[in-house]
This record gives C-alpha cells, structure tokens and sequence, in this order.
C-alpha cells in the first residue's frame, strides 16, 4: 500500500506478523515468546504437552524473534521494505527479462499482460515464469503434448476404456445435467450425427463436468495420471512434488483446495447458428488456487451443417487478437481448440458491479447474497465485453488454446471458456 497508509495494516505477511508481535512481545508471558499461547500447554491428567497452536505460535514468534527488541514496538517503513522490489510495471519487467533471460524463447502476448513460453523443453524456463508470476499475470506454455502420449487422450480411446462408466452431463444451451452414460458423450464428440437432441430438434451442446477428479482419476486412470503428471509445465511449480509448489508442502493439519487434477471435456461450437448464439462451455467465474489447464486434444467435428477450417478460423479471427495469435492460427502445424477470455483479479469488483448492473438492465432480480461471479451465472459476450471496456475501463484479455498449450492462472483471475 502506499506510503501514507497506515502502517500497522501490514503490506506483507511478515509486516502483519511483525507488527502484531511487537504489540504482544509488550505484554509478553514469562515464557518470553512473542505470542501469548493459545491453549495451555498442560493436559487435564496434568501431563505436559505441546498442542499444534502452540507450535504455530513458536513458529512465528521465531521468525520475528530476532527482529523486534523485547522492548519496544517495530516501526515499519513501507518505503524501506520493498524498495528491493521491482514495480509493477509492464515495461520495467520486459526491458529487465530481454536483458537477463536471453536463452529462453518466449513473448508477451495481449498487450503484454500474458507471458508466452515458447520452448516447453527449455530447464530455465521457472526463472522468467517467477518474475511474471510475482506480478499475478497468466502464463501460456505450449507444445506440451509433445511430451504426452497422444495415444490416451483420443476420445475414441477414452470411450472405449470408460464407455460404462456414469457421470453428471451438463448441456450448455439450457444448463440441464443429467446423469447418463459418458459413452453417449463420446460418441457424439467427433461425429454431430451421434449427439443428443434436446427441445425443438435441436443438438445439444454438452460438458462433462469435471469426470474423473482427484483421487477418481488416478484411481481409473492410472496411465493417463502418470502421463500427465510427467508433462507438466514448469515442475517446480506445478508438480505435486514441486519445491516451489506450496500447496504440496502444507502440513496435513490445513484444509487444502481440491488440486485435481480434474478431466474437463466440452462438445465446441460447430454450426453458423451457434456462434451466432454465443454458445460457451464455461461461463465467468474463479479458482481458489492457482491451476494449470493443458488442453490434450482438439476433436474435428463432422456431419451435416458443421462448419469448415476456414470458417473455424475466420469465427477466431473475429475476436480482438494479438497479432501473435492471428499468426498462429495462420500455421497449419497449430491446431487451435478453445477460447478463453481473461481478467486481472483487481478488476473483479468493477466486473461485479457491472454484471449486476446489466442484470437490472434486463430485468432480472438482483438479491443480496447472490453474486455472479460466484454463482457462474454470466458469459461475458462480445457486446458486453465491449462495454465493460467502455463504462469501467476493464480490458478483455483474449487467449486462444492451442492443442498442446497449458494456460497457468494465478489465483483470483476471472476467466471464461
């Protein structure tokens, strides 16, 4: 925070750790810590113990010990504290990493908001990605299907191996689930003909939601864990043994976010009337932690009224690119899948506000406690993006996928698919 603010709130962990210390060290227990316990350290049979509070509380009065005299209460200069830090500028950050990352082949991407590493195999890679990563910006790694097995992600293969199983089946067009056979999915994956039919003939556009997750997937899918697990983008970070992956290292005591992984599969628009509707798979919303999502394979839609390669790409080229993108979809060796629309976590209460506005605008019941972001209840179309642009000065910034590309969010980053 800046400078005028006051400086107890802490602009860090360690300036909250150490502003609250030296208030208790004041009135410290004779123990000499700098955090009163905050359960005995005796049992009701009069034996000694230690509980885990009081752990945590030795913990953090060690890291602060040597800091504040037994005396008196620190006074933090904001100034001092971070003048180390680099700013949170665009510029700073891309003149710095030219100069000091020459080996690595990336770009910046959507107006210099998206790192792009170009080169999966490249060891120095977590060097560059931790200074963009330190500025809370998305990161788009590519090629990394080329480390997969391919032959396990195809859906035939999958149909084939898991055709029986049951799962939650969401269709997109009237957001119905439906708990059905996921072979009924797969088949219609690839071949329209095959696809389900809902109200007035038309297709359905469905989801499979997050089949299988966690402990499921690598329970069924051994194979395909294992492949994935070695193919991860930047390891130190993203593997589950990772020394920079902090969830990993969380001791058994905390309550950890659902780290999947998780198989996300979705039909994508096929016909002119579709991409007219603005159908989408996933709508507007946000992960509780960071998450890396690599798109492994890229189905070719066939039947009557499917659009072709040119009319795919022209559908792309509609969106407001970098001229990067529009020169990757320009390269018949790329094989483009999804479509994700980002934002910075700074502007989500500007896009809340927004969102509850055009709610009202057409005539929807805004209540209270319903936020929509939260309740995943909006798509943010061209139109309103646009306007979002315009009224709150909240800039889209627009990602194709490729097959191949792991897209990494920090956590707090609003996107859609």
């Amino acid at each position: 925070p800046p400078a005028s603010q006051n400086n107890e709130q802490g602009s860090t962990l360690r300036d909250l750790l150490t502003t609250t210390a030296g208030k208790l060290r004041l009135g410290s227990t004779d123990a000499g810590i700098a955090f009163a316990p905050v359960y005995s350290t005796g049992t009701a049979s009069g034996k000694s113990g230690r509980t885990m509070p009081n752990i945590l509380d030795d913990i953090i009065a060690s890291v602060v010990e040597n800091k504040i005299p037994p005396t008196k209460a620190p006074k933090i200069n904001v100034k001092s504290e971070i003048k180390d830090e680099p700013k949170d500028d665009k510029k700073y950050i891309q003149d710095d990493c030219s100069k000091r990352y020459s080996d690595i082949q990336y770009s910046w991407i959507c107006d210099k908001h998206v790192l792009w590493l170009r080169d999966h195999k490249n060891n120095n890679n977590w060097k560059l990605f931790k200074e963009c990563w330190k500025q809370g910006r998305p990161v788009l790694v590519s090629g990394m299907h080329k480390k997969m097995n391919f032959s396990l992600w195809k859906a035939e293969s999958i149909s084939l191996d898991f055709g029986n199983q049951q799962a939650d089946i969401l269709n997109c067009k009237d957001s119905i689930i439906s708990n059905t056979n996921v072979k009924e999915f797969w088949d219609g994956f690839e071949d329209v003909s095959k696809r389900q039919k809902i109200k007035n003939g038309e297709t359905a556009l469905l989801k499979l939601k997050d089949w299988p997750s966690g402990e499921d997937f690598k329970a069924m899918m051994p194979a395909r864990y294992e492949d994935l697990l070695k193919s991860l983008p930047l390891p130190e970070y993203c593997s589950p043994e990772g020394k920079l992956n902090l969830a990993s290292h969380l001791p058994g005591f905390f309550v950890r976010p659902d780290l999947g992984p998780r198989l996300c599969s979705a039909y994508g628009e096929y016909a002119v009337h579709m991409v007219s509707m603005h159908c989408r798979t996933t709508n507007l919303h946000i992960e509780v932690s960071d998450v890396v999502n690599i798109l492994v394979y890229v189905g070719i839609a066939k039947g009557n009224g499917v659009l072709s390669k040119s009319g795919v790409l022209k559908k792309f080229e509609e969106e407001d690119l970098d001229d990067l993108l529009r020169k990757r979809l320009k390269d018949s060796s790329e094989l483009p899948g999804a479509l994700w629309h980002i934002y910075a976590g700074k502007d989500a209460d500007k896009i809340r506000e927004f969102l509850q506005k055009i709610a009202k605008e057409q005539g929807l019941e805004v209540l209270p406690e319903h936020d929509p972001i939260r309740d995943q209840s909006w798509y943010v179309n061209k139109k309103l993006r646009q306007r979002l642009l315009e009224e709150y000065g909240v800039k889209t910034c627009t990602v194709i996928q490729f097959l191949g590309d792991a897209i990494i969010l920090p956590a707090g980053a609003l996107h859609q698919v």
